[in-house]
């Protein structure tokens, strides 16, 4: 995936709008990453509070990461269906 576009969503053209059932798809799939992520970002969380050694520290280093950069994608996911979708 190209990162260059991930936050900044083009204004849709008439050949780049997905069609509204599709669309509503997308909306529900992106809703059930949000949820699975939110399960993994608080158990990261909880992780973080039970002083762990390395190499498990560095291992919750390595998930938060990871978390972040997808809580990102989902979010531009988002965006990019709101702003492509039919009014």
């Amino acid at each position: 995936m190209d990162q260059s576009n991930v936050n900044s969503p083009s204004a849709p053209t008439t050949e780049s709008v997905i069609p509204e059932d599709l669309a509503l798809e997308i909306r529900k799939l992106a809703h059930d990453l949000s949820n699975a992520l939110e399960i993994i970002v608080q158990t990261g969380y909880l992780l973080s509070t039970a002083g762990l050694k390395s190499p498990a520290s560095d291992w919750l280093h390595m998930l938060d990461n990871g978390t972040s950069k997808a809580l990102e994608i989902n979010l531009a996911l988002r965006s990019y269906i709101k702003t492509h979708s039919p009014k």
